[in-house]
């Protein structure tokens, strides 16, 4: 049996194998609700064998969408439009996940297809929020910096997004704090310029994503496996490092989450970063055996040899698969073939399946 193909056990949830799709923004929706576009690009991935399939970014309120075109979760007006989504990726046999954000600075952009820079208000675009009044880069808006009454706030948010997500049906959440967005910007020193009891100290610039996880695991039911996203590092000096992302994981992971999800980067413009295929790894893997938890890898992992080298060596415990699933919806079933693993097709698909193919099962 394939390394990439042997069950995950997490909490109650396990899933029947290692290949898992990454969240994706597709900026594609109106006022936070998913819609035909979501279901159809989310379903894809179920269908072609995803254990785990992820929403893109989904905003906790309407000021932490990247862009106004952007999911959301800020409302219980939206959970009826997420139902039939997570009752199809679940009929397909895959786990369903969200992934709980907030922009923060990075907040009010377009999507990239029309520039990605900042929305003027008249155009629909909104003051974005901080840790600090520091814009991520210039033609950037200077945020509003967070008040200890907003930021509570924003600890609530993330609480009642999760109470909106268990409403949904959801598997897993995902909380991110990666890629320059609110709860990064509070963990780097590049972003968080504070004096008091979020900034400064480590333990302070890591007290916010804390009481985020601990607000959401009131909620989030016991059984249910939580994810958190974080940049590994800054990719520059002064930055957020790796040995604090290792000391992070150790705090989280008696918080109740289950699996890191490791990334990089995002929080400063113009970074020099050596990406190569499977550049993000070795973080994987340190925060792994160093801090004792589960951990995903992600970033230019494109072939089933090397998801299965991931696995198989203990790097990471989950490959997470974001570009090489829009060009291949289908693979998790070119891997199985490829790595010669036994795979379960939806029955519609069987005729085209390899001789002896299982039929899939729904989820849970």
């Amino acid at each position: 049996m394939a390394h990439l193909f042997e069950p995950l056990k997490l909490r109650e949830i396990t899933l029947p194998h290692r290949i898992a799709v990454s969240p994706m923004c597709q900026y594609s929706s109106v006022d936070g609700f998913p819609n035909e576009w979501h279901l159809v690009h989310l379903g894809s991935r179920a269908v072609g064998g995803a254990s785990l399939v992820f929403t893109e970014a989904t905003a906790v309120t309407a000021g932490g969408r990247i862009s106004p075109a952007d999911l959301g979760i800020w409302k219980d007006e939206h959970i009826d439009a997420f139902v039939p989504i997570v009752r199809f990726l679940k009929g397909q046999g895959s786990a369903a996940g969200i992934q709980l954000a907030h922009a923060g600075r990075k907040a009010s952009t377009a999507a990239p297809w029309d520039g990605g820079r900042p929305v003027p208000h008249p155009s629909g675009g909104w003051t974005p929020v901080g840790p600090s009044a520091v814009p991520f880069d210039h033609g950037y808006e200077t945020p509003h910096e967070l008040s200890p009454e907003e930021i509570c706030t924003v600890v609530r948010a993330f609480g009642q997004a999760a109470r909106r997500a268990l409403a949904a049906g959801f598997d897993v959440i995902e909380i991110h704090a990666a890629h320059g967005y609110l709860l990064q910007e509070f963990l780097s020193p590049l972003s968080n310029r504070r004096s008091d009891a979020y900034g400064g100290s480590f333990d302070n610039r890591i007290r916010l994503l804390c009481e985020v996880v601990s607000e959401v695991r009131t909620i989030w039911p016991e059984r249910r496996p939580l994810f958190v996203r974080i940049s590994s590092t800054d990719w520059r000096e002064q930055g957020w490092t790796v040995e604090e992302s290792v000391e992070l994981a150790s705090r989280l992971l008696p918080l109740g989450v289950d699996l890191i999800d490791c990334s990089s980067g995002g929080n400063a413009p113009d970074l020099k970063i050596p990406m190569g295929p499977g550049y993000q790894t070795p973080f994987a893997e340190r925060i792994r055996k160093e801090a004792g938890i589960a951990t995903a890898a992600v970033g230019m992992i494109t072939s089933a040899a090397q998801a299965e080298h991931i696995v198989r060596t203990g790097q990471a415990d989950l490959v997470l698969l974001a570009r090489e699933m829009l060009r291949d919806p289908y693979f998790p079933l070119r891997a199985a073939r490829e790595l010669g693993a036994p795979m379960a097709w939806p029955k519609q698909y069987l005729r085209s399946a390899p001789p002896g193919s299982p039929r899939r099962e729904p989820f849970g």
